[in-house]
């Protein structure tokens, strides 16, 4: 072979090099499965938090990532069938929105591996063994630890100390809605406040039920996390709205969709470190060796606006503590 076409045949394998190398590169499959309904502008925020998170770790759709989306809605025929789909379409990972989500996904499969978002007491709830070694298949981010509970009755006390009773929407045939209604309800006995169970199923028993406990005075309602109360948070707030009954609720888009005030995860904070782990287990690491996470920081959000309309002072150390005050 004479040197100039050597030289050319060469440089032309050079240049052929990086598109083999493309041609050759997977796309990674990630499956997510969100306890909310599509069109839910908040966990259609917490799906691009987690896009972001991903495309910052140089992970790109249409390039080398593939995303299959499902929303399940709050309804568990829905979860199971389309955990029964992702599973099937052999994802490497899958971001589970919580942890009942997770328990529904595990039913499926023990070796996919599982990120979950946002999980209230996933030991307890059977999801991981421990938080330091979670040990199966699932691992990720825990939402809170069930005495932030407490501090709710605490907030709703300290904004109107004359109260008597405290109403607390929740989903009782949830683990996690019997452990938060524990601690809340300590926490209200032993500040001298009387404490009754709403639930919050649908709209039409939400207004039924906050209408029955507004009948009697010095009340309060206390939102307990769970995917029922985040589905209905329009009849929640319109109804506490309406029987002018001050709340404390979970998370900050309660407040600013009209809430009073909320202490509780930055979920979207929650959805980008997801990112990180899905990173880490399509570069090679396992679930079971990944340390369940606590949350960073809690956020303190008040509507200002929601307390003048229900003729409330709030105190100003509430104020000065609060990381967001909307106005």
């Amino acid at each position: 072979m004479r040197r100039r076409e050597f030289i050319t045949l060469l440089g032309g394998a050079a240049g052929a090099w990086p598109l083999t190398a493309r041609a050759q590169e997977r796309a990674r499959r990630v499956g997510i499965l969100m306890n909310a309904a599509a069109e839910d502008s908040e966990a259609q925020s917490y799906v691009a938090a987690f896009q972001q998170g991903m495309q910052e770790l140089g992970w790109s759709v249409g390039r080398n990532l593939r995303i299959d989306l499902r929303w399940g809605g709050n309804d568990a025929d829905r979860w199971r069938r389309y955990a029964d789909e992702l599973v099937g379409l052999s994802p490497d990972v899958i971001v589970a929105a919580g942890g009942v989500i997770v328990s529904v996904l595990q039913r499926v499969s023990r070796t996919v591996p599982i990120v979950f978002a946002q999980s209230i007491d996933p030991v307890g709830a059977g999801v991981a063994a421990s938080l330091a070694r979670p040990g199966g298949n699932a691992t990720g981010f825990a939402q809170f630890e069930y005495s932030l509970s407490g501090k709710w009755a605490e907030l709703l006390k300290e904004i109107v100390p004359g109260l008597k009773r405290i109403g607390v929407l929740r989903e009782p045939a949830n683990p996690a809605g019997i452990g938060q209604w524990a601690i809340i309800q300590a926490a209200a006995t032993a500040a001298g406040m009387e404490v009754s169970p709403l639930a919050v199923r649908d709209p039409g028993e939400i207004e039924r039920g906050v209408a029955s406990f507004a009948r009697e005075p010095n009340g309060g309602l206390v939102v307990a996390a769970g995917s029922s109360a985040t589905l209905h948070r329009a009849a929640i707030i319109a109804s506490a709205a309406r029987h002018r009954l001050p709340a404390v609720y979970p998370y900050r888009h309660f407040v600013t969709a009209g809430g009073l005030i909320s202490y509780g995860t930055d979920l979207l904070g929650q959805y980008r470190r997801a990112a990180g782990y899905v990173d880490r287990i399509l570069k090679g690491e396992k679930p079971a060796d990944l340390p369940v996470q606590s949350p960073i920081k809690y956020d303190l959000t008040i509507n200002l606006k929601t307390a003048k309309a229900l003729g409330l002072d709030l105190p100003p150390t509430l104020l000065a503590r609060a990381d967001e005050v909307i106005e």
